[in-house]
């Protein structure tokens, strides 16, 4: 039986804090969304979003994208059952049921980016500090500002480290070359063309319908799947605004 996580306190929670890493690999990492501060069930991570964590040790700022999500008892030992009763009826009459239940999501990692290649205005105690990205668009200024490395990092991040959704311009810096397809194209035992139609949907659609980032990202997935091009299409159908 798995323990629910410890809870901070709302004020103690940083920006786009969603969850906690509780089991962790070379390539990918599992993570427990963090209970919301309202009486509701937490928030289910899109298919194809991306995420944040880190490596203490190192610093390095790991990025990842969801591929897979559920929502199930904290007890392993008994299935919920259906009660028939909407969102209103179970604060009213089974408030309990919130607590009792858990929502987990598995990490796809794709690259990392160095804690010291970010501006020096938007590191905080806990790396990234989100609310300061804001501030730093204002002025026109790029997030990162060293190398992205689209590849596996030395380390995945640690047990109970944050995670966090990324910022717009987060994903719109990372995205800017194409190396991450790669890595996905190279995972096994997920619905990876799925996997890859979600991810340059949600980067078309942060990009704001970028038709020459789409563009690139098809000639290079045409280049990775060796001319497949029923497969390409397949996928590329699936990207829109």
């Amino acid at each position: 039986m798995r323990l629910p996580l410890p809870q901070f306190a709302p004020r103690d929670r940083p920006a786009h804090h969603w969850a906690e890493v509780i089991e962790t690999a070379t390539t990918e990492y599992l993570a427990q969304c963090l209970e919301p501060e309202t009486l509701s069930f937490p928030t289910m991570p899109p298919f194809g979003s991306w995420v944040r964590s880190r490596d203490e040790d190192s610093g390095n700022q790991i990025y990842g994208i969801v591929y897979h999500a559920t929502t199930a008892p904290i007890d392993s030992v008994h299935r919920a059952q259906a009660l028939g009763l909407s969102l209103d009826d179970l604060r009213e009459q089974q408030p309990q049921i919130f607590s009792m239940l858990k929502t987990e999501f598995r990490v796809a990692i794709v690259g990392f980016v160095p804690l010291a290649a970010f501006n020096p205005d938007a590191i905080g105690p806990e790396g990234v500090n989100v609310a300061a990205i804001a501030s730093i668009q204002q002025v026109g200024a790029n997030l990162i500002q060293g190398t992205i490395y689209q590849h596996l990092p030395p380390r995945p991040p640690q047990i109970h480290q944050a995670v966090y959704g990324c910022d717009r311009e987060e994903v719109v810096e990372f995205t800017a070359k194409m190396d991450f397809l790669r890595t996905l194209l190279q995972m096994t035992g997920i619905p990876t063309d799925a996997l890859i139609a979600a991810t340059l949907r949600e980067v078309y659609q942060l990009r704001q319908g970028d038709r020459a980032w789409l563009v690139q990202a098809g000639r290079t997935l045409s280049v990775l799947l060796k001319d497949d091009y029923d497969r390409l299409r397949a996928i590329l159908s699936q990207v829109h605004l």
